[in-house]
């Protein structure tokens, strides 16, 4: 264990007087990727779209509806308007109780957009003031509903339906590294006032010696008041410095703690991490690996689709044609029963459109804003991918930059703490003056906090090009994998 290694653990634990859970870089990960409310959020969304997926899938199988068929009030007491067979109109009292139902078993068919259904349906009338009964049904009938020249949801939601679910995949695991990232920058920024304090309760105990030396020196003379006036205001400052320290780590902790769900009394103590992970990142490599995971890629397809589709509403829109027909069988009697003895053929056709005729230009102006529109989404989804991918190759560069940025800070806090420790002891024997030795602590402490940075910056990296790409090139293995068979 190297002098820097010794110095760090022992600054770590300096200042813990009581038992503390201590916790890695990695136990914080873990727990904010299963445990925050950044992950549960995720989690749900994640959900959310499976179950819009299925909503999607149960659209194309058949339904068995039960609907109320009563064609009119289902029951009536009072004074009605009555049409006579002449043509006449009488005002008569009405007691009439009129139930009904139908049953059916529907299909969208969605290769044309329309709705086939097999049908029983079934009327029941009683003239309550002469107690005369009747049933009317059909036992069986066959519906078409079939819109021409119509926009077709079934086809396009086929088509994007499942790219927006494969997205939801794609878009959890890109959260996990997400929230991997948040909470490095968190635990970063804990640890650094965490060495803040130690520093701060560091330098002030070697002030308050400093300062004790120097009033024995001014008590004998051979130091001035100016230079014991000068090591004073250096205490007050260190005093000032821990104070506002404690306060710093407090209010970190307390980002913390509330970004990876910890208790509010539990103490805990972060543990500095000497190893980082090794990587070597290719450009086009992680540009390979980005363009078969990350959801932006299937999304760019998708949003193509979607302007396609939005275009072909706008087409089925200028027209509206609509066949209905039906054939089946029907009866009437006094039971239900009579129903079902020889049946009569029923058959029903219609058709119903609308066009206009002259419109002023309004259907052209609609098509042509669609098209704009699509054209509009295909140059925006051209600059969002030359972007994104300018972005997975600069993270890919900084990687190796970022490490020998570490290997630098770290040798220069060596340093920086040697120096430190000869100016001191050049200081005690009166070799050096108070100024050269408030530079070296004031060096020594900033080398300190340049590591720490280093290290911040390396590991957030880290985890962007894992976000980025999907890929641990720690591990060599993809975080997300498409090919995998569910």
């Amino acid at each position: 264990m190297n002098r820097l290694t010794i110095f760090w653990s022992c600054m770590l634990f300096a200042t813990s007087g009581i038992a503390q859970q201590v916790y890695t870089i990695d136990d914080v990960i873990a727990r904010a990727q299963t445990q925050s409310l950044a992950f549960k959020f995720a989690e749900t969304r994640k959900e959310n779209k499976y179950w819009s997926y299925r909503t999607f899938r149960a659209n194309y199988n058949p339904q068995v509806r039960l609907i109320s068929n009563n064609g009119g009030p289902l029951y009536t007491n009072s004074i009605s308007r009555v049409p006579q067979p002449d043509g006449s109109v009488k005002y008569l009292p009405v007691n009439q109780f009129n139930p009904g139902l139908n049953l059916a078993l529907q299909q969208p068919i969605q290769w044309t957009g329309g709705t086939i259904s097999m049908n029983s349906t079934y009327n029941y009338f009683n003239n309550l003031s002469d107690n005369a009964k009747q049933w009317n049904g059909s036992p069986v009938f066959i519906n078409l509903s079939q819109p021409l020249l119509a926009y077709n949801p079934y086809k396009w939601d086929k088509r994007i339906e499942p790219i927006k679910y494969e997205e939801s995949k794609r878009e959890f695991a890109q959260a996990r590294e997400q929230i991997a990232s948040d909470a490095v920058n968190f635990y970063f920024n804990v640890l650094l006032q965490q060495v803040n304090l130690q520093i701060a309760n560091y330098n002030l105990a070697n002030n308050d010696t400093i300062y004790k030396i120097e009033q024995g020196r001014y008590n004998i003379g051979t130091t001035s008041e100016d230079k014991l006036l000068q090591v004073e205001l250096q205490l007050l400052k260190s005093k000032q410095d821990a104070a506002k320290a404690r306060l710093d780590l407090q209010n970190a902790s307390l980002l913390l703690r509330t970004y990876i769900g910890l208790r509010s009394g539990d103490d805990f103590e972060l543990t500095l991490p000497e190893i980082i992970p090794s990587i070597t990142v290719e450009e086009n490599q992680a540009l390979e690996y980005a363009r078969q995971t990350r959801m932006e890629y299937i999304a760019f397809e998708r949003r193509k689709l979607e302007a396609e589709a939005a275009v072909a509403q706008t087409r089925g829109n200028l027209y509206s044609v609509q066949v209905n027909a039906s054939y089946g069988l029907n009866n009437v009697g006094q039971q239900l029963s009579d129903v079902y003895k020889d049946p009569t053929r029923q058959q029903f056709m219609n058709v119903t459109f609308s066009t206009p005729v002259l419109d002023w230009g309004r259907r052209r102006a609609a098509m042509q804003t669609a098209r704009a529109n699509r054209r509009l989404q295909e140059y925006g989804i051209a600059q969002d991918q030359v972007t994104f991918e300018q972005q997975v190759r600069t993270q890919a560069r900084q990687i190796e930059m970022l490490k020998l940025q570490i290997e630098i800070a770290k040798k220069s806090d060596e340093v920086a703490l040697a120096r430190y420790k000869v100016a001191q002891s050049r200081y005690l024997i009166g070799k050096t003056d108070i100024l050269n030795l408030s530079t070296a602590l004031r060096e020594k402490d900033e080398a300190k906090r340049a590591y720490l940075s280093a290290l911040l910056q390396y590991w957030t990296a880290y985890y962007d090009i894992r976000r980025l790409t999907l890929f641990d090139f720690a591990a060599n293995k993809y975080l997300y994998n498409p090919f995998d068979e569910e």
